[in-house]
């Protein structure tokens, strides 16, 4: 027999099947649809899956079945596909968690702040871009007319979206997103949708039912909703800006001290918790930008607005934008993760590099203040800022040369996205593209 509350929610809103859903270890929803008669057994043993089958499971053809097991807490009814519920999952193998399942990589982090009597509070804001394919296959914009070179906050830009954007949000409202606002960004065709921050696993489930809702709503209207990181070459990428927080049972915002004499109200925690993220970020970018393309975002330049919006080196500052932690009073704000990164894995890892940063009291170092993006490679050598990974090559390589991912994280997660990630580098590099065909075809 089912709980009663859960009961209820079946009831209220006619769910019949729910999707059992867990992500593989690029953060990209995976799902069996269950009766609700079997939505018992996926609580208690699970739904079953080929574990090999799966993307980084660190599974063989010949193992156990990876079983996703769901967490009945966490069952929502899906409002663009009315009948369907979703329940979020962990895997098992063998009857207990696996440590290749991301979401059980967070559960472990969430559980060391804990011990402390912590818990991380995380705001995200997902950029995405809107397309069309014409009758050639090739992505479009959505609007035509959605051309300016800064289109930022652009009214005609929104407008002309939004049904999308209003379907969207009525589709996540009823399930306890607390959307308060929603702009066009910086890029032709990009928007962002914000809702209030919540507690790290939940900051992280939630986004992962963004992307699927985001991605069926414009599918049924003809259209591609997109987070890929760099879309376009010359216009800003799909960030995926982090807000953080600690708290307690006593305390709010463990951040937050109004003494700083700074100005930027920070505690001493929160200094060491940004050093953390400075003393790590370049092994951070391989779980942050997790894509090839993720390089093209974070780049040493402008775009054609005038600014990329993602950072290029491993910098702070009070309320600076072009730095990868932003003090916007009483909080951090990492502004390194793209939209097409992992959540589970990004979070786990800002946790892990956060407590390295408080454990070892460590700190953050000089302010910059002054927008990066103007400063030459040269002068920021001189003031010794380090410049962020410019490829996926990099990114992995800091990764592996930094110990404390696999000793925290997991070694057997951390290697298999080391190799998943070395293999797509590979891939990248083999690839002839369009560029090199019209520049060598008759070149010598």
């Amino acid at each position: 027999m089912l709980p009663a509350e859960t009961q209820r929610t079946l009831d209220q809103h006619g769910i019949k099947y729910v999707l059992a859903q867990f992500v593989d270890i690029h953060g990209s929803a995976k799902t069996k649809s269950v009766p609700v008669s079997g939505l018992k057994m996926v609580a208690e043993e699970g739904a079953g899956f080929a574990g090999f089958a799966i993307c980084g499971m660190g599974m063989e053809p010949h193992g156990p079945d990876f079983m996703a097991r769901g967490d009945l807490s966490t069952l929502v009814p899906v409002p663009w596909q009315p009948g369907y519920g979703r329940v979020v999952c962990v895997g098992h193998v063998n009857g207990q968690p696996w440590p290749y399942d991301s979401r059980y990589v967070l559960q472990q982090q969430v559980q060391r702040l804990a011990e402390k009597g912590w818990t991380l509070n995380t705001g995200l804001e997902p950029e995405f871009s809107l397309f069309r394919r014409d009758e050639g296959g090739k992505l479009q914009l959505v609007d035509a007319s959605d051309n300016l070179d800064k289109p930022c906050y652009d009214y005609k830009g929104l407008s002309r979206s939004r049904l999308f954007l209003e379907r969207l949000t009525e589709a996540l409202q009823p399930v306890g997103f607390d959307i308060y606002q929603i702009d066009h960004e910086d890029a032709n065709g990009q928007f962002e949708i914000n809702y209030t921050y919540s507690d790290a696993m939940e900051s992280a489930d939630r986004f992962t039912f963004f992307r699927m809702a985001a991605g069926e709503i414009a599918n049924d209207l003809g259209m591609i909703c997109s987070f890929m990181p760099k879309p376009d070459p010359k216009r800003a990428g799909n960030g995926m800006h982090f807000h953080l927080s600690l708290a307690s049972s006593t305390h709010k915002n463990l951040f937050h001290d109004p003494s700083d004499s700074s100005g930027m109200g920070l505690s001493k925690l929160a200094y060491h918790f940004a050093a953390g993220l400075m003393a790590h970020g370049a092994a951070l970018c391989a779980f942050a930008a997790p894509t090839v393309n993720s390089y093209k975002r974070l780049v040493v330049g402008r775009s054609l607005s005038g600014s990329t919006w993602a950072p290029a080196f491993v910098a702070w500052g009070a309320n600076n934008r072009s730095a990868m932690v932003r003090i916007p009073y009483g909080r951090l704000e990492f502004r390194l993760p793209d939209a097409g990164c992992n959540p589970y894995l990004v979070t786990a890892a800002i946790i892990a590099a956060g407590l390295d940063g408080i454990d070892r009291q460590l700190d953050p170092g000089e302010m910059c203040n002054e927008n990066l993006y103007n400063l030459s490679l040269e002068e920021i050598a001189a003031r010794g800022i380090k410049t962020l990974p410019q490829s996926l090559k990099e990114a992995v390589d800091a990764l592996e040369a930094d110990p404390l991912f696999r000793e925290v994280l997991g070694a057997g997660i951390v290697d298999e996205f080391i190799k998943l990630k070395r293999m797509e580098w590979v891939e990248y590099c083999r690839h002839v593209s369009d560029w090199e065909i019209q520049r060598y075809t008759e070149f010598f």
